[in-house]
């Protein structure tokens, strides 16, 4: 998938979401359970950043988790 493929999901993929995300809406997106969603942020697999008690996930990691985690 090309640069400019990406820039096209980004801008129509959970485009209601704003750029950074919290756990919960991570969930949402993703249609999964909160303790799925923590175990994927825990692990790794959806890149994040824990501010205080509260994971910062960056809309552009959740797409790149959909569209090349098969």
């Amino acid at each position: 998938m090309g640069m400019g493929n990406f820039e096209d999901l980004y801008q129509n993929m959970f485009a209601t979401y704003k750029d950074v995300v919290n756990v919960k809406q991570l969930a949402e997106m993703l249609v999964i359970g909160i303790n799925m969603a923590y175990k994927l942020v825990r692990e790794k697999k959806i890149k994040s950043v824990k501010v205080g008690r509260e994971y910062k996930i960056p809309k552009s990691e959740v797409i790149k988790y959909v569209c090349y985690n098969q």
